[in-house]
């Protein structure tokens, strides 16, 4: 099956606001656990994300929100790759690898000059695929995420 010709990326909505929630909790109970600044940023993505000057984006697959991707607005031509997920179902799809492209797309669009991510370093398909997509390690500074061991870059442009 080709996944491109069944998986469409759309912008943020109101009507599917509940899936970034549904699938970054998914994602975030069965690797870590939920932070206080995740339920914050999770239960407002329009308050705490898109009012703020960043994106979330959607990975629609038959008719169903399966996964989901966010650009936060760090400064003016820096943004976190953030709130990435894709729920279990749809895993190995090519849903990853089209949200990061997505982003990359929106990301020299809009004049973005690096995006960061954060992560940790047991969650090697992640790494893995970060790293195909030229990201590379930075130094990591303390208080982000408790579950973050890894700091990564990307330069657009």
């Amino acid at each position: 099956m080709n996944v491109d010709n069944t998986v469409a990326i759309i912008p943020f909505s109101p009507t599917y606001k509940e899936a970034v929630k549904i699938l970054n909790l998914e994602w975030l109970q069965k690797h870590f656990r939920v932070e206080p600044k995740d339920e914050i940023v999770l239960s407002d993505p329009q308050g705490q994300i898109i009012d703020k000057g960043g994106m979330i984006f959607y990975a629609k697959y038959k008719d169903e929100i399966v996964g989901t991707v966010s650009l936060i607005k760090i400064d003016s031509t820096t943004f976190e790759l953030s709130k990435m997920g894709v729920t279990d179902t749809a895993q190995g799809l090519g849903i990853g690898k089209k949200l990061i492209l997505h982003c990359f797309d929106i990301a020299e669009a809009k004049g973005i000059e690096k995006l960061i991510l954060y992560s940790n370093r047991k969650l090697l398909s992640a790494i893995h695929l970060y790293e195909k997509f030229g990201f590379i390690e930075i130094p990591l500074e303390d208080g982000v995420y408790e579950r973050a061991d890894i700091k990564m870059e990307k330069i657009i442009l």
